[in-house]
């Protein structure tokens, strides 16, 4: 079975998207201190720590919700 992707790399390919989870992808891959490997929770304290507006948080929220279906479409199809 082929790994599956992380949730930085996924979210990655939104990049180009014209949506509040594009503009998260961007941001993300133009900062080298995100925490990949820390999970929703660890991302989330990321970017309050950083004093992110709410929206920023809700749009992770949203993004990891995405993320998590498309990892269960995923499992279902393999």
């Amino acid at each position: 079975m082929p790994k599956q992707q992380s949730f930085t790399t996924w979210l990655q390919t939104h990049s180009k998207d014209r949506t509040a989870i594009g503009d998260l992808a961007r941001d993300v891959s133009a900062d080298p201190g995100w925490p990949s490997g820390k999970g929703l929770s660890g991302q989330r304290a990321y970017l309050e720590d950083l004093g992110a507006i709410p929206a920023a948080i809700d749009t992770l929220e949203r993004a990891w919700e995405a993320y998590t279906a498309h990892r269960a479409a995923e499992d279902t199809r393999a």
